[in-house]
This record gives C-alpha cells, structure tokens and sequence, in this order.
C-alpha cells in the first residue's frame, strides 16, 4: 500500500499555461506541473527567489491530475500599458505598477494579447512521495493547502479558488484506487457540474501499477523558478471509470 494527498481544485476561471509565442497566451485543459507545485509553495511559504526550494519540492513528489469536468474555453482579449525599459545606461527599473503608470503618457506603450482560460472546470490533484524521506510529510503539505502562507490561485491571479481544496491521505495500491475513495462532488456548488465517468487521467509516475492509453511530452518541469525555465518530462494518460 502507499500513501496518496489528494485534493480538488475549482474556481470560476483558470489557467494553466502552454507553450506561449508571440501574443496568444494558451492554456492546457488540466493544470500543469509546475502550475500545481507552484500552489503548493505559496501555500507552505516559499517565496518566489527561493530556487532551491523550488526545486526540491517539485522533484520530491509524483503528480496526477483527474479532469473531473473540463469547463468551457474562454478567449481573452487583453491590453495592458507598460512604459519602455530602455537600454544601457538608460535602462530604467520600476519598483511598483504605480510606478510604471505614474510615467508621461506618451512613454506608455501598449501591448496587445489574446488569453485562454477554462471555467468551471473541476480538477482532482493526487501526490506521492518518490522517497521515504521527502522534504515535507504529506500530513504537512495537507495541512498547509487548509491554511496556506500565501494566496492561491489557478494559474494566474485573476483566477481565485472557489471553494475550500479539501486535502485528503489515503492508502490504495495505485493511483485509481485512491482516486476511488474520495467524493469530488462533496460541496453543493461542484454538485451542480456535470461529471461523468469515465474521466481523463494523467499521471507521471512511471511505476504506478496503471496501463496507460498514450504519453504526453509536457514542457513544464521546473529548471529555474527565477529564469523561468522549464524542461520536458512524460505524462501517462488513460480514461479511468471510478465507480465500484
């Protein structure tokens, strides 16, 4: 038997990030990893320029994710105003967006760009340790998602959690069967969301007892928080039936 942190995820809006170029900002349709260990960091206090905490929680930990209800996509039309950095010695630094928008109109630039989001999409999130001795206990990532050092959010800050994440430990012999023992439907806002079974299942444990369907090459493992540089990794998917 192993043990399993299993928790759900649902707001209004979210976005998970894809590869970006140009002014589409993409999103995948199930949260990415880097995505789900960056709200686990926020939520045990790791703040942002702490790199080798970063990477020490995201190569800790196997990761999966249920689509319990995908949402629907939204396309966003975004503007946003941003004064020139300029270059060499004339390089400028702003402390604040105050600051950036206190500056002479007419240094202002716009910049233009079309972002994607799911709404009302339902997500369960399931961990494990790939050591017996990882840097946090599941106990303690459980208990700091309940009450988290930082705000979380799904993906970008304007997408806040809609209800409580729920976390949950339980023992099974593999991914599925822990799924199994929990109720995503718990709370009367989820409940009025259509989930079906069978549901997609991805996963990116290669030892999990599971046959998967297909692998997926994800660009989102973390090399740099500070660069923001991500690396590719697989991901296992299979269409899982949860009942019985």
């Amino acid at each position: 038997m192993k043990e399993y942190l299993i928790f759900r995820l649902y707001g209004p809006m979210a976005s998970w990030g894809d590869i970006a170029v140009g002014q589409h900002r993409p999103t995948y349709d199930h949260p990415s990893k880097s995505a789900i260990f960056g709200l686990i960091a926020a939520a045990l206090g790791i703040r942002r320029d702490e790199e080798e905490r970063h990477l020490e929680l995201s190569n800790a930990y196997s990761y999966g994710t249920l689509i319990n209800s995908a949402g629907k996509l939204l396309r966003d039309y975004h503007t946003s105003q941003v004064p020139s950095a300029g270059t060499g010695r004339n390089r400028k630094t702003f402390a604040t967006r105050k600051d950036e928008l206190a500056v002479p109109k007419e240094e202002l630039n716009t910049v233009l760009s079309t972002r994607d989001y799911y709404c009302d999409g339902v997500y369960t999130v399931i961990l494990s340790c790939k050591t017996d001795t990882p840097p946090y206990s599941l106990e303690l990532l459980g208990n700091s998602l309940k009450e988290p050092s930082f705000c979380l959010y799904l993906g970008r800050k304007s997408c806040p959690l809609a209800l409580p994440i729920n976390p949950k430990i339980v023992s099974a012999s593999n991914i599925k069967e822990a799924l199994q023992s929990v109720d995503p439907g718990e709370e009367g806002l989820v409940k009025k969301i259509e989930m079906k079974s069978p549901y997609r299942l991805y996963w990116d444990d290669p030892k999990e007892s599971m046959t998967c369907e297909h692998t997926i090459s994800r660009y989102d493992k973390l090399l740099s928080r500070k660069r923001w540089q991500f690396s590719k990794r697989n991901e296992y998917y299979a269409m899982v039936s949860l009942e019985g």
